[in-house]
Parts: structure tokens; sequence; C-alpha cells
């Protein structure tokens, strides 16, 4: 697995915490947050027993849309059928 780190808040105090990870072998992003235990805003979600929920800043969607943007810059993935060669 290999786990790349995207970028952390930059306003963080301790500079720990926040931070946004792709695990690039799953195709998935695993975030890094403040735990939510407001049972008011809990009760307002629907989560399954096996989720939970972090918060995090919304300066920090700048590190979901730099990779966007990346995964753009290198163009479109193109994949080969290996059963039919010619494809």
């Amino acid at each position: 697995m290999a786990l790349i780190r995207l970028g952390k808040d930059p306003e963080s105090p301790s500079g720990g915490s926040p931070t946004i990870y792709l695990d690039d072998v799953r195709d998935n992003y695993l975030v890094q947050g403040w735990k939510v235990e407001d049972a008011e805003r809990l009760e307002r979600m629907d989560i399954p027993g096996h989720e939970s929920v972090v918060e995090i800043p919304r300066r920090m969607v700048q590190f979901f849309l730099e990779m966007e943007q990346s995964a753009k810059d290198a163009g479109p993935e193109v994949k080969q059928d290996d059963e039919d060669p010619d494809v």
C-alpha cells in the first residue's frame, strides 16, 4: 500500500492535523481530522455503526482539488484488455 500525504492544514498550530492522504492502491482518500462528538450534529446524519465522522476546515478542500487537477494534467488513463491484445 502506498499512502501518499497530500497535505496538512496550513493553519494548524501544531502542524499535525488535519491531514489528507491518498491510498493509491485502493484509490481512496483518508482524512485525519477532529473527531465529531456533538450529539446534535451526529443525529442529523445517517452514520452506520462501522463508520465514523471527522471534521476538517473548508480550506483543506484545496488538497482534493490539487489531486483532481493533477489527474487532468496527466491525461486520460488508457487501459488495455488483456484478453484481446489488439484492443
